[in-house]
C-alpha cells in the first residue's frame, strides 16, 4: 500500500509539494506526460523500479479516453476470430491479474449472453471460440476464478433474460468476463505512484519541451490553478497522451512513424428497471460488437466505431448515435427503449494506430513503443485492459537510456491502494456496518468503490456524523465520498467530482444538476472556494451538461461539436 509512513492522499497539499519539486530543477529519472490509464500505469512501474518520476496531466486523471469506456476488462472475444492469439492471451492474463490481485475491488466478474440465431453450426462455432477463450484464461495463470461457459436452450436463455423477444434467438451461450470502473482505477494508479513517492499532479499541461542538440531534456508547464510557468528537467520523457500523441510530438517537431487516429464510441446508461435480465448480452452487428453491460442500477450500452477529427477534449454523442445503438438493441428485445429512457450518454475516442498507409491500418489495437527522439519515448495504441504491459514496454524503452541498470518492472505483484486487505473487509461488512451506524448495503457500495480505503471514508463519517447522510439529488453517494474526492483523490473541480470520482453525471436522472449545489458546498472548503468561486463551479457544470444534452440532439457530427464547444468545458 505504497512506503510506510507516506502520504498516501492525492489532497492539495500534496499536489502543491509534488509541483514545488518537479520545477526545483532537480533531474528526474522519467516524466510521464498524460494522466489516463497508460499514463498513470507508466508513473507507478517506473517508480516502483526506483526511479524517481513525475506524472503530469493537463486535465484531470481519465478525463479523456479512460473514463469513457465500455468499463470492460476483457480479452476481446472478437480479436479471436481474428485469431490474434497473442492480444487475447495477454489480455486474459492482465484481466486474471486485475481481478485476483491488483485490483479486487474496482473489477469483477460479469455475465454475459451470446444469443445464437441459427441452429446447429452456430453453436457449434461460438461453442468452440468461447471454450478456447476459457481454456486461454485457465492456461494464464490467472483463470480469476471466473465461471466457465454454459450452452443453454432458448427457454434456459429467456429465463436469464425474460426482456428478450424469443423469436430473436435459437439458444444461447453464458460465458464471463470482468468489468471496472475505468476512471476511479486510472485515479488509483495515479495515486498509488503518489505514495511510492511520485510527483503527481492533474490541471499541469505540457506546453513545449526543452532540447540540448537533438536530446529531449525536460518540459516546459504549466499550472493550470495559478496560470504559473515552469521547467521539469528528465533524463527520459514518456509521451502517453492517448489521442493527443500526434499533438504532443509536434511539440518536439517529430513527425514519427506512426500516427493516432480517434475512433469515436459512444454509450448509453438506462435503468436497470427497463430491462429485465440477470445477465449481459453481446449482440453483433454489421460493423462489430454491442454490449448490454449490468453496471449498478443500470445497463451500459454500446458501442459506436466512428471516425472523429473534431475537438478531442469533448467528443459529441449525435442523435443519429443514440438512434444506433437504440435500433440495435431495440431489435431484440420484447419492450423497445426510447429516448426518454436514456438517463446517461458519453462519448470516448479510441486512440487507434494508423501507419503511413492503410495497410498498415492492422495495428489498431495492438499498442507501439518508440523512441522517437533521444531523451523522449511514446507509447500509443492498445486497449484498456493490457494497459500494464504498455507501461512496462514504456518504462523498459526508457530504461535503456538512463544511466545505471534499472530494476525489472514489478507491477504485476502490487495492488492499487485499497486492493491490499480488500476481501478481509468486505468479509467484515456486517461489524463495520454496526461500528459506523450505517446500513450494511451503504458499506458494500463503499467497498466496491474504495476497498479497503473504505476506512478512511467512514474516519470522516465519524467526524462528522452529517457526512454520513445521502448527498441531495444523489442519494446513492455519501456526502462524505464527496468530501473524500476532494481531500483524498485529487477532485479539483466540481465537474471531476459529479463525473469521475463519482458517476452522477451519467447515472443520476438529471445528470447530477439537482446534486451539483450540494456537491459543491461540501467540497468548497477542502478546495478554499468563496461563495463566488462556488457558484461560479455550479454555473460552469449546469453548462456543460446544458451543451452536452443540446449536442445529443443534432443530427451530426459537426452541429454536435459546435454545440458541446459552445459549453464550458468543466473547469475555470
Amino acid at each position: 500500500m505504497g512506503l510506510a509512513g507516506t502520504d498516501t492522499t492525492l489532497s492539495p497539499q500534496r499536489r502543491d509539494r509534488a509541483i514545488e519539486q518537479l520545477g526545483s530543477g532537480e533531474e528526474l529519472d522519467l516524466l510521464v506526460i498524460g494522466g489516463g490509464v497508460v499514463g498513470s500505469g507508466t508513473a507507478l512501474d517506473a517508480v516502483t523500479r526506483g526511479l524517481s518520476t513525475g506524472l503530469i496531466e493537463q486535465r484531470d486523471f481519465a478525463s479523456g479516453t479512460s473514463s469513457r469506456s465500455s468499463k470492460l476488462v476483457h480479452g476481446g472475444l472478437r480479436y479471436l476470430e481474428m485469431l490474434d492469439f497473442a492480444l487475447v492471451r495477454e489480455a486474459l492474463h492482465e484481466r486474471g491479474l486485475l481481478l485476483t490481485r491488483l485490483a479486487p475491488h474496482l473489477v469483477r466478474p460479469v455475465p454475459f449472453l451470446y444469443p445464437l440465431t441459427h441452429h446447429g453450426w452456430e453453436r457449434a462455432y461460438v461453442g468452440s471460440g468461447i471454450a478456447l477463450y476459457d481454456a486461454m484464461a485457465m492456461s494464464s495463470g490467472h483463470g480469476g476464478g471466473l465461471p466457465h461457459h454454459r450452452h443453454l436452450t432458448r427457454r434456459q436463455a429467456l429465463r436469464l433474460m425474460p426482456s428478450l423477444k424469443s423469436s430473436a434467438l435459437t439458444g444461447a451461450v453464458q460465458y464471463y468476463d470482468a468489468q471496472v470502473d475505468d476512471a476511479r482505477h486510472t485515479m488509483e494508479l495515479a495515486r498509488t505512484a503518489a505514495s511510492y513517492g511520485a510527483h503527481v499532479a492533474n490541471r499541469v499541461a505540457a506546453v513545449g519541451f526543452l532540447r540540448q542538440g537533438e536530446r529531449v531534456t525536460g518540459v516546459r508547464a504549466v499550472d493550470k490553478l495559478t496560470d504559473r510557468e515552469f521547467v521539469i528537467n528528465a533524463k527520459q520523457i514518456v509521451n502517453a497522451t492517448g489521442v493527443w500523441t500526434d499533438d504532443t510530438q509536434a511539440m518536439v517537431g517529430e513527425r514519427g512513424q506512426f500516427h493516432v487516429r480517434a475512433s469515436k464510441g459512444i454509450h448509453l446508461v438506462v435503468p436497470r428497471d427497463r430491462i429485465h435480465s440477470s445477465t449481459g448480452l453481446i449482440l453483433r452487428t454489421e460493423k462489430s460488437v454491442l454490449f448490454v453491460i449490468p453496471w449498478g442500477r443500470h445497463w451500459i450500452l454500446g458501442t459506436t466505431d466512428t471516425d472523429w477529427a473534431l475537438d478531442k477534449a469533448h467528443p459529441a454523442a449525435t442523435r443519429a448515435d443514440i438512434d444506433y445503438l437504440l435500433d440495435h438493441v431495440n431489435r431484440v428485445l420484447a419492450t423497445p427503449l426510447t429516448h426518454e429512457d436514456v438517463e446517461g450518454v458519453y462519448a470516448g475516442l479510441r486512440p487507434l494506430l494508423a501507419g503511413e498507409s492503410e495497410s498498415t491500418s492492422k495495428l489498431s489495437r495492438e499498442h507501439v513503443v518508440a523512441h522517437s527522439a533521444p531523451g523522449l519515448v511514446v507509447v500509443a495504441g492498445g486497449k484498456y485492459t493490457t494497459y500494464r504491459v504498455m507501461a512496462k514496454d514504456a518504462v523498459d524503452e526508457a530504461a535503456q537510456a538512463i544511466p545505471g541498470r534499472t530494476a525489472e518492472s514489478t507491477t504485476d505483484t502490487i495492488p492499487l491502494l485499497g486492493g491490499v486487505g480488500y476481501q478481509a473487509a468486505w468479509n467484515q461488512r456486517q461489524a463495520l456496518a454496526r461500528s459506523s451506524g450505517l446500513h450494511v448495503a451503504r458499506i458494500e457500495h463503499l467497498l466496491r468503490r474504495y476497498g479497503s480505503l473504505t476506512q478512511e471514508v467512514l474516519g470522516l463519517v465519524a467526524e462528522r456524523p452529517e457526512l454520513g447522510q445521502p448527498l441531495e439529488g444523489a442519494e446513492d453517494h455519501l456526502c462524505a465520498e464527496v468530501v473524500y474526492a476532494a481531500s483524498h483523490e485529487g477532485a479539483l473541480h466540481l465537474t471531476d467530482v459529479l463525473t469521475r470520482r463519482t458517476r452522477i453525471s451519467i447515472e443520476a436522472w438529471d445528470r447530477g444538476v439537482s446534486a451539483a449545489p450540494a456537491a459543491a458546498a461540501l467540497v468548497a472548503p477542502v478546495l478554499g472556494w468563496d461563495e463566488a468561486r462556488t457558484k461560479e463551479e455550479i454555473e460552469i457544470y449546469l453548462g456543460r451538461v446544458e451543451a452536452e444534452r443540446v449536442s445529443q440532439t443534432m443530427p451530426d457530427d459537426a452541429s454536435a461539436d459546435e454545440a458541446r464547444r459552445s459549453g464550458p468545458d468543466g473547469t475555470l
